[in-house]
This record gives C-alpha cells, sequence and structure tokens, in this order.
C-alpha cells in the first residue's frame, strides 16, 4: 500500500473495534461525559503495571496522530514510571527520521567470530529483560558450504571461538522495505520510518505476536513474562520509540539503535565488534562505506526468495583472514 492510497491512522484506528484503546473510546462515548468517567478513574493514573495501564496510557493516541504537546506528555510519564520503578532519572526523547537517509547495515561474514558480543551490547544499550534475557540478535554457527539458516546452531558453547569447520552469522531484524511484519499488524503498532527502520509503538501494541509469526528471519521478541532489569543497569538515554523499557506482553526488536543511529552515532553492536565485521551507514550518500560495499563486493540477503527486500546485506572477503588467533565465547545463546 503506498503513502498515497494508505488511510489516515484517525480513520483507521477508529474503525477498529478490538483495538483495546478504541474499545475504551467507544464506550465512553455510549455512556457519555468522557472526561466525567475519566476524572473518577484519576486514582487509577499511577497503577501503571502489566494488568491495569494507566488512564494516561490507555487513552493516548497513535504516535503519528500525537502532536507536540501529546508527546511532551507521553515522554513525562515514561520519565515518571522509569522513576518510580527504578529511582533514577532518564533522558526520554523522541529522535525523528532525517530527510536524505536510508540506513542499511552489511556484515563479513569472513571477519566474525562469533563472540557474541554484538548480542550483549544490544542487551545493554536497549534495556532488555536481564531476566529472562531476551537478545535481539541471534548467532548461528553455520557449517562451511552451507547459507542454509536451517543448518544453523544458536546454542553453540564452545569455549572459544571461531571454530574450523563453521562460520558464522548474527541475525537481527533486517528492516525490510516490504515487511511483513508491518502488514499483519491488526492495529498499526509497527511501521516502516524515511530512513528504513521499522518501529513499534510499545504502547500501542496489542500483544497478538502476528507480526512475530510474519518474520521470516525470527527476529522479533515477546515479552512473555515482566521484563527484569537490574537498576543499576538501566541504560538512561532513553528514545521512545527504541529503548525505553518496556511491558510484559508486547513486541520489541532491533532499531538499529535509532537513538544513537539518527544523532549520527553507530549502533552498540558495530562499536563492541572486535574484528570490524559489522558496517553501517547511509546508502543514499555514494561515499559512505555501506553504498560503496553494496557496489563492489558480493553481497547476498537471507531468503531473498520471500521478497522482503531487507535493508541488511551479508558479504564474504576471502581475502581477508578471519581471525589473528581465537576469541572466548561469552554469554550462551538463550
Amino acid at each position: 500500500m503506498t503513502e498515497d492510497t494508505k488511510p489516515e491512522f484517525a480513520e483507521v484506528t477508529s474503525e477498529r473495534s478490538f483495538n483495546r484503546r478504541g474499545f475504551l473510546r467507544n464506550g465512553l462515548t455510549v455512556v457519555g461525559a468522557m472526561t466525567a468517567c475519566v476524572g473518577a478513574l484519576s486514582p487509577l493514573r499511577e497503577l501503571d503495571g502489566d494488568d491495569i495501564p494507566s488512564v494516561e496510557k490507555f487513552l493516548q493516541r497513535h504516535y503519528k496522530e500525537m502532536n507536540g504537546d501529546e508527546m511532551a506528555s507521553a515522554l513525562d510519564r515514561i520519565r515518571r514510571e522509569v522513576k518510580k520503578r527504578w529511582d533514577i532519572d532518564p533522558i526520554v526523547r523522541d529522535v525523528r527520521a532525517k530527510d536524505g537517509v536510508e540506513f542499511v547495515y552489511a556484515l563479513n561474514l569472513s571477519r566474525c567470530i562469533g563472540c557474541r558480543k554484538c548480542v550483549h551490547a544490544c542487551v545493554e544499550e536497549n534495556n532488555q529483560s536481564r531476566s529472562p534475557e531476551l537478545q535481539y540478535i541471534r548467532v548461528l554457527e553455520m557449517p562451511r558450504g552451507t547459507t542454509d539458516i536451517e543448518k544453523g546452531n544458536h546454542h553453540y558453547d564452545r569455549p572459544t571461538v571461531p571454530d574450523d569447520d563453521h562460520f558464522y552469522m548474527p541475525i537481527q531484524c533486517h528492516q525490510c522495505a516490504d515487511a511483513p511484519c508491518v502488514k499483519v499488524c491488526p492495529v498499526e503498532a509497527t511501521w516502516t520510518e524515511s530512513d528504513g527502520i521499522t518501529v513499534i509503538d510499545y504502547d500501542w501494541c496489542i500483544g497478538c505476536r502476528y507480526c512475530e509469526a510474519a518474520c521470516p528471519y525470527w527476529a522479533r521478541r515477546f515479552n512473555y513474562t515482566k521484563p527484569e532489569i537490574p537498576a543499576a543497569d538501566i541504560n538512561p538515554e532513553m528514545s521512545y520509540l527504541s529503548n525505553r523499557p518496556r511491558e510484559k506482553g508486547v513486541m520489541e526488536k532491533c532499531t538499529f539503535c535509532l537513538h544513537r543511529t539518527r544523532e549520527g552515532k553507530m549502533p552498540a553492536c558495530l562499536e563492541v565488534c572486535p574484528t570490524g565485521a559489522r558496517k553501517f551507514g547511509n546508502v543514499l550518500d555514494p561515499d559512505s562505506e555501506v553504498s560503496q560495499i553494496l557496489k563492489n563486493k558480493r553481497v547476498f540477503v537471507l531468503k531473498e526468495e520471500v521478497g522482503t527486500l531487507p535493508r541488511f546485506f551479508y558479504y564474504f572477503d576471502e581475502r581477508y583472514p578471519r581471525s589473528e588467533g581465537t576469541a572466548e565465547a561469552t554469554g550462551e545463546a538463550k
């Protein structure tokens, strides 16, 4: 569906009777006097939890519908929630996409040594649950001679890597141009932004998991239990559409660390990579490193036959030795 033919969010959401916010709005309309009803329910405003969202959160409009004052109110609510739960003062912002930017990722499989440092840097940066630990990146130990990920081992536990009989393939959200996860969401809680990043509004997600089932890369994660993060591990630099803390019952995923990358920084997974296997940048800039890789390397995408048009590319560089030695494998996949 093109932007020209796509209906306005206000029209779409008002027609969905199973949207939890739409349900409340319709119910209050029938009863009448919405402001009086909200006033009567005001004691519930601070009872944010897995089962009873605050009235403020429940009545919040879709991200694309909110004006500046409404977004400021939402960010203030998030600050209060974080302060109440962890007793820290976070910096919560709404970091928007910039014009003339389309992000892509390129990963050199010749250099990846399977150390999983990217996995844990991602967890730390994006305030993912530690118990159970939710990981956006899976690293597969692949038999040499195939890129069939069905043959990969996600749970390898070698004390040192790499292993001479295998290569290593990290997989995360591919930020598809034709994303099936976006198509199946019944409440438009997930969409692709102008810079190519597919995002989720955690306050709008109803937890149906249709997007998880639709993703061919197994890149979405669902919070079956309330995420647990020690206060000392909280990253206080937060953004509405990326790494702010999530609740039980919603989906989450890699966002290319948009709170960093939209401000000129690199994703956390790239910065921690010890071999330089990860490359990231603006493909619309012909002089960027990723543009040069796509022009000059033999790149490929996973599951090209499904037609998702991912913005995540892989390539091999046979002239470059994979490793000067070995690295300690950290963190068994969960």
